[in-house]
Parts: structure tokens; sequence; C-alpha cells
């Protein structure tokens, strides 16, 4: 007889919410529809299967004594297997049949049809009818993800996560180490899948991303920054202060600066946790004031008809 995967089945995880497999079921059935496949007998058994594993996984108890069995087995999907090794008679047989609706498989109508079969004793009725024993089998890994901004990734933070698994939401707490790059993965020992028959546990690992903050954003080890400045102080230049990751600095704007024109600060960029410290690479932006009074309103207007000359005449002597 074959093991049936039924969360393989319906493409969830072992940690998904009643409402994710809910979801992947209909969009599952709508695509397997024998009304849209039709005489297509492959279609046709999917979509049985499909029935089949969300009867399992949408019923709490049939889906903790489903969970239970596969887990102390350590069953693949597709797997072969004796059910006479499981407390049942060589010489009895198992049929698939229908409820009016759907076919189950002789998975199916082993477990959840009647049969007799007792999901709490199955392996100390294999040991006392084989002699064997139980082998211990380690808990799978989980991987997740993170965000951080680069000031936490810069001065290390310390981090809560909330983790579904199959017995409920649990929260833990961690810290992300000073320097951590983005695309790292932290690793929490023995924070993942629970290990069976004494076997350990698997292990959380969390993907690191590192997201632009208000200041901030990463290269590399090199950092980005923005200054906005007044146009007059773009022409005429300017000392202006900076923030950094560690700190404020003055910075010399030069005469005549363009927007997205670029100062670069070395040994001020993100440092890593081999201690490598990038550079700071500053953006100037061009802001004009929000409101005038009347004196710089005059003075606008001047600037306006100098700059309006001064184009006439170079333009005359360039005729010339």
């Amino acid at each position: 007889m074959q093991f049936k995967d039924y969360y393989k089945i319906l493409e969830v995880e072992k940690s998904s919410s009643q409402e994710e497999i809910k979801k992947s079921y209909r969009k599952l059935a709508k695509k397997c529809h024998p009304d849209t496949n039709p005489e297509n007998k492959q279609a046709e058994e999917k979509f049985k299967s499909i029935n089949e594993a969300y009867e399992v996984l949408s019923d709490p108890e049939k889906r903790n004594k489903y969970d239970n069995f596969e887990n102390e087995a350590n069953f693949q999907n597709g797997y072969d297997f004796d059910p006479s090794q499981y407390g049942f008679g060589k010489n009895m047989r198992y049929e698939s049949r229908s409820d009016g609706s759907r076919d189950h498989s002789d998975f199916f109508n082993m477990f959840f049809e009647g049969s007799g079969f007792d999901f709490e004793n199955i392996f100390a009725q294999t040991s006392a009818n084989k002699g064997s024993r139980m082998y211990a089998h380690d808990g799978e890994d989980i991987e997740a993800e993170i965000e951080i901004t680069p000031e936490e990734g810069f001065m290390g933070v310390k981090k809560r996560v909330s983790i579904r698994g199959q017995g409920g939401e649990r929260s833990l707490t961690f810290n992300v180490p000073k320097g951590v790059k983005d695309g790292e993965k932290v690793r929490l020992q023995g924070q993942g899948r629970s290990g069976s028959n004494g076997g350990e546990n698997g292990n959380l690992y969390l993907k690191v991303k590192i997201t632009p903050s208000e200041n901030f954003s990463i290269e590399g080890n090199d950092m980005r920054t923005v200054l906005d400045i007044m146009p007059w102080d773009a022409a005429l230049g300017v000392e202006a202060e900076v923030n950094t990751i560690d700190g404020k600095i003055l910075v010399n704007v030069p005469v005549g600066v363009q927007t997205d024109s670029k100062i670069r600060i070395a040994g001020k960029g993100y440092i890593d946790r081999r201690g490598i410290r990038g550079d700071l690479y500053i953006k100037i932006r061009i802001s004009n004031p929000s409101s005038i009074n009347s004196e710089m309103k005059e003075l606008y207007e001047k600037l306006r008809i100098v700059s309006k000359e001064k184009n006439i005449k170079e333009n005359y002597n360039e005729k010339l």
C-alpha cells in the first residue's frame, strides 16, 4: 500500500493554517475539476486525491491522527508499506469505495473508514509483533525571513518573531549580531520542527533582509544617504552638517554642485562582521524653499534678470 502525503498533494506546508489549506484546496480543485478537464483521466484522479487530502487536513481530529502517524513512521509520498507490520493480518484486503461524491484510496479507507486501525498503539504493536525498536528521527529545519534597518544591522539588535507550528504559535527572542550582511542567515539551534522518538529538533534559520531606513540604504559595505541643500548653497558652496550612522559630521559642499552629485566620505559606511568598513556616499538634492518673503522674492527676480542678461550676452558673443 502507498503512503499518501496529503500536504504535498494540496501543495501546502505542514505548519499551514486551516485558512491556507482551504485556499490552496479551492485553487487546485478548480484547476483539476472534471468540468474543466473533460475526458482527462489524470486530472480526474488528481481531483479525487485533492478532495481526499482536504477531507483529512480540514478536520482537526483526522489531521492530528495523520500527523502523528507520519511523524512516527517518517514516510515519504508514494512509499510502499505493509499494513500487516502495523497490527493488521496479512490476509486482510483494503478496497477503494465511494461515499457517493468521491472515491477514497485504500490508504484513506484503512485509516479513516472504521478499519480498526489504532493510531495510539501502532508502534507498540509493531514492537510486540516484530521485536523491533522505534528509530529516532530528527526534526526538519525551518527557514523564515526577518527585516532589519541598516542602523539595526550596524549596531546589532534584539528581535522577536512568532513561529506557527503544529502545536500552535510561539514567540522567540534572539540577537541579530552586529555587522550582519543582507542575505545572511541567523541560526536558532533546536527551534525547528520537533524530532520524534528521541531525535533532535531541527533548526530555525532566519534570513536577514536589510531594508532602507528613512536615512540610509546599503550596497555591500557602502552606505548611501541624501543631503538637501538650498539653491544658493549649491551655487556658492556650503559647509553642511550630515548625519552618518555613528554621528554627525561637517561636509564641504563644492561651489556649483548639481542635483544627484555625490560626495564620498571614506570609512563612514557599513561595517561587516570581519570589521571591514565601507564608505558613505552623500547624494545631493537641491530643494527650493517652500515659501518666500518679499525680500527673497525681490532677490529672485533680480537673479532672473541678471541670468537672462547673462544668457543674451553669451549668445551674442558666440555669434560674433
